[in-house]
């Protein structure tokens, strides 16, 4: 099967070698963390580390159930450690060896071992974890497949497709990279889809936050998965499904929420007020880890507008572009993305299409309104009339942009404070 190289997450493994600091890669189940680490290992293997000095455990399989005791942990791991080289050591999904943070610290104080750990959940480098950890430890968010990756992992295949058509499959189908390997059968692509589902909401969602009523939960799911990328709120939410007949009250949706988050299924935005240049406490939009999951869970029913969907993929990408996302708030009107990268910060707007005069106008508005000087960009699918400057705002194929073949404006460093 083909890996691949996932690059960007390759290289932060590489400019942490050796470096006295607990490497942590987190990220929705099935995403790639493990293929990671063996990519990384072949490429310690391949610039003169021996497989001697190589540790590997993933908490996964039935063969190291006996060392999720920490204390078991720890002694097996001592004897390992080459006393006059490196040591690396991979433990995967560790979030099933309960006080594990007590081996990591334990391991982090030896000066020849290098510790790299990934899990599944928003919430295992939480809490007495983080408080002992603090300043011990960088990490890395890892998501599902990006379109770039996407397009080079079918080109592989020989699915050779129009970028367009290409585009469309990476909409409807999933990010997974196993997936991937599905392409073609929808049944296969859904049951893969469901075994991840299944697994999230079971493991990360229902038995950590202690859920009684499954049933409640998957229609606050279902519920978020048909309104991404809308304004909500979790009395909203509850007053909607109380009025269908399930009734729950918003602080139960919050709890559910949060569980959702907390296992990276769906991702928060809040909004920010541009021109007051404050955080706006209510309602928040919500966005997937992976939109297969939304044809998997809502096949029978409508499909969002295609902007939502073009939302749900632009945020994703700036995440892992490394900004910090919020939705811009301006009198009469919405900015979908504020992104801001260290000093910089970009303004987004995504629309499918600008071709008619009136919805260019009303993309524009908000973007105009904004009096700083920080880049403005409209990202479109549309294929002609793009690469066009409106007084400062830059009209920019959404395609191009996801393929990294335009601009990156998250380098840029505009006069202005933010």
């Amino acid at each position: 099967m083909y890996r691949i190289n996932r690059q960007t997450y390759l290289d932060f493994l590489i400019r942490n070698k050796d470096r006295q600091i607990i490497k942590v890669v987190s990220g929705i189940r099935r995403c790639g963390k493990s293929t990671l680490f063996e990519i990384y290992r072949d490429w310690l293997l391949a610039n003169g580390i021996e497989s001697s000095q190589l540790i590997f455990i993933n908490f996964e399989e039935l063969n190291f159930e006996h060392l999720t005791d920490y204390r078991e942990l720890y002694s097996h791991l001592r004897p390992l450690l080459l006393p006059d080289r490196m040591n690396y050591i991979f433990l995967d999904e560790i979030q099933h060896v309960e006080q594990f943070e007590r081996v990591v610290d334990s391991l982090f104080i030896q000066k020849n071992v290098d510790i790299y750990i990934t899990g599944s959940n928003a919430w295992f480098m939480s809490g007495e974890l983080a408080t002992l950890l603090t300043g011990r430890y960088v990490k890395l968010q890892m998501l599902p497949l990006s379109f770039a990756e996407y397009s080079e992992g079918m080109a592989v295949q020989g699915n050779r497709l129009p970028r367009r058509e290409l585009f469309d499959c990476y909409l409807r189908d999933s990010s997974f990279p196993y997936a991937l390997q599905l392409t073609g059968s929808e049944k296969d692509i859904l049951e893969y889809l469901r075994g991840i589902y299944s697994s999230v909401l079971l493991k990360d969602v229902v038995t950590r936050q202690r859920i009684a009523d499954v049933m409640t939960l998957e229609d606050v799911i279902k519920f978020v998965f048909d309104n991404i990328g809308s304004l909500l709120s979790s009395t909203k939410v509850a007053n909607t499904l109380t009025s269908s007949g399930r009734k729950v009250d918003s602080r139960t949706v919050e709890k559910y929420l949060q569980g959702l988050m907390d296992s990276l299924l769906i991702y928060q935005v809040k909004r920010y007020d541009i021109k007051g240049r404050q955080y706006l406490a209510s309602l928040e939009k919500y966005y997937m880890a992976d939109l297969g999951m939304r044809q998997l869970l809502l096949s029978n029913k409508r499909r969002p507008d295609l902007e939502h969907l073009l939302e749900n993929v632009v945020y994703l990408e700036l995440l892992r572009r490394g900004c910090q996302i919020y939705m811009g708030q301006m009198p009469g009107g919405e900015v979908d993305f504020v992104a801001q990268y260290g000093a910089s910060v970009t303004y987004y707007q995504v629309a499918a299409s600008v071709m008619d005069e009136r919805t260019l106008e009303r993309e524009l508005a908000p973007l105009q309104k904004i009096r700083d000087n920080y880049p403005k960009v409209l990202l479109t699918l549309d294929d002609i009339i793009v690469n066009r400057d409106y007084d400062g705002i830059r009209h920019v194929n959404v395609l191009d942009w996801l393929m990294g073949s335009e601009t990156r404006y998250s380098n840029f460093q505009p006069a202005g404070e933010w």
